[in-house]
């Protein structure tokens, strides 16, 4: 068990007793809300705010038990860690049913990404925090330019799934060079395979897929775990 010294920010603590000589802990698998792409970070944003408040009323002396992932840290230096308060209560749950949080996961932090998914699709189906305001709405495929450099939740159909040499692609236009495309490396392939998922199954499908947008001809997502991609059905 852990006591909390302060919030740092909406998905953020500081700690002590350290938990492997890290006095800073991360929660694994969410973001909480951040001023949104395009906004300055040093004005008030509401929801911003509202996250860092939330955190701070669960966590007011409060002492946690933490299970940290596999990754253990990130880059920064934080411990990542599934947290739970000592009533029993999971923080990344309560900030997700809150709507103050999306699903980040990653490919070696992806502990509970089924439940993580299911406390978000509450909040979304409840037009809760976020999914109350059009900035964080689900975005078509069609409307991801303006998120490249952020992190989007975009829902459409993909068109084509093709290998070329080590990576896969997942074209939802039929312009590759300007539509919206999701990449998978090859080396990641076992994770998919695992997890039952085959990506060039995925032709014809209509899917719900999460990460960081990034220029590559047109926006693009990087898929490097199958947690990243949810099949929603057969596109109509």
């Amino acid at each position: 068990m852990v006591r909390v010294v302060s919030v740092l920010d909406g998905d953020t603590l500081a700690i002590d007793p350290p938990v492997r000589g890290l006095s800073r802990l991360r929660l694994a698998g969410i973001a909480a809300v951040k001023p949104p792409l395009g906004r300055p970070a040093d004005r008030p944003w509401p929801l911003a705010a509202q996250a860092v408040a939330t955190l701070a009323n669960l966590t007011q002396g409060a002492t946690l038990r933490v299970e940290p992932t596999l990754r253990g840290a990130d880059r920064y230096g934080r411990l990542l860690a599934q947290v739970y308060l000592a009533d029993g209560r999971w923080l990344q749950g309560e900030l997700l049913r809150a709507g103050l949080a999306r699903v980040e996961t990653t490919a070696d932090s992806r502990a509970l990404a089924v439940e993580l998914l299911a406390a978000e699709a509450e909040a979304r189906a409840a037009h809760r925090g976020l999914w109350s305001s059009p900035v964080y709405a689900i975005r078509s495929p069609m409307e991801v330019s303006d998120a490249i450099g952020g992190f989007a939740v975009v829902e459409g159909a993909v068109l084509e799934a093709r290998r070329i040499r080590n990576r896969i692609y997942l074209n939802f236009g039929a312009d590759w060079r300007n539509d919206f495309t999701v990449t998978i490396d090859a080396a990641n392939l076992p994770l998919f395979e695992s997890a039952g998922l085959e990506p060039l199954a995925l032709a014809g499908r209509r899917v719900r897929v999460r990460g960081w947008v990034e220029r590559n001809n047109g926006p693009a997502i990087g898929a490097t775990h199958p947690e990243q991609i949810e099949v929603l059905g057969d596109a109509q």
